[in-house]
């Protein structure tokens, strides 16, 4: 938890690169869990995002993969699931715990990834005061869409589909249909408040849009990597979407009571949503965020 914690703190403060989130911590002790979820998807967890990996007799395709500092480990966790290359990179979106690792294994496979992520790891970024410097040009996407696109590996016809700014405004999800797998980024957090990245794009109407998609659109039995946490059913995703829909109902009504941000805090989270809590985003950081999104 506490790796996990330092690479979410690492890039919130806007800090892309592998060396600027391990400046406090050492890589070598970071250990590489393999999971199988379905069929040919696996789930792997190191520090920061999620990993997806999709391995058959066509080699290797990953679904993000953290930080160039764990490359290794990485490469050697999916060399333990099949020895074939790695053919293809799907980047959800351009956070760094996501990403770090696109300039080792983009020099492997082809880098897949929305428009925007490609803008956004090609160019200077901004959050507040911190500027974050590009990555290495081949740690770039290669290949960029719009909408979505379809990659036929391993007998799987993938689906990557864009969804409006939710988290970020190059989120996508990766739908695996014969596994019945969905990888979702970070527009999941298992049972914790998500983060909103709204330097990056990212707004929380968008990011309650886009699980209200998911609910509509994707099997009702499928299972969910999410960006942060343990796998998930539809029904985490459904009890996201309420959790969202209802503290902002709730930070509305307050505010139409003329109550400013102080008052929202010390009136405190709801009861029933204060299982959502976790050390990177309390409820007063929750309820900032959603404040600051209805006062624009």
């Amino acid at each position: 938890m506490r790796l996990e914690l330092l690479a979410l703190a690492a890039f919130a403060a806007g800090a892309f690169s592998a060396a600027a989130a391990h400046e406090n911590q050492s890589e070598s002790d970071v250990q590489i869990k393999s999971t199988q979820v379905a069929g040919s998807v696996y789930v792997l967890e190191g520090q920061g995002g999620n990993i997806g990996a999709c391995v058959g007799e066509d080699g290797i395709l990953i679904v993000d993969d953290q930080f160039a500092a764990l490359s290794e480990k990485i490469r050697a966790a999916l060399k333990a699931l099949n020895p074939g290359p790695l053919q293809f990179i799907l980047n959800t979106h351009h956070h760094g715990d996501h990403v770090g690792g696109n300039p080792v294994f983009g020099k492997e496979g082809t880098i897949i990834a929305h428009e925007n992520v490609r803008t956004r790891v090609s160019t200077p970024q901004q959050r507040g005061d911190r500027t974050t410097e590009p990555l290495e040009r081949s740690g770039w996407p290669v290949v960029t869409f719009e909408d979505n696109v379809h990659v036929h590996f391993n007998g799987e016809d993938i689906r990557f589909i864009h969804l409006p700014a939710g988290h970020t405004d190059g989120d996508a999800i990766v739908f695996f249909p014969k596994a019945n797998v969905v990888h979702m980024g970070d527009l999941l957090f298992t049972g914790r408040f998500p983060f909103i990245d709204t330097d990056g794009g990212g707004t929380v109407e968008g990011y309650m849009k886009n699980l209200a998609w998911v609910m509509f659109n994707m099997p009702a039995t499928a299972q969910f990597i999410p960006g942060h946490g343990s796998l998930a059913t539809m029904d985490d995703v459904k009890a996201m979407h309420e959790m969202i829909r209802e503290t902002s109902a709730y930070v509305k009504k307050l505010m139409a009571e003329n109550k400013n941000l102080g008052d929202i805090k010390k009136a405190g989270i709801p009861p029933e949503f204060k299982s959502f809590e976790w050390e990177f985003i309390s409820g007063d950081k929750w309820l900032e965020t959603l404040y600051t999104a209805y006062s624009k």
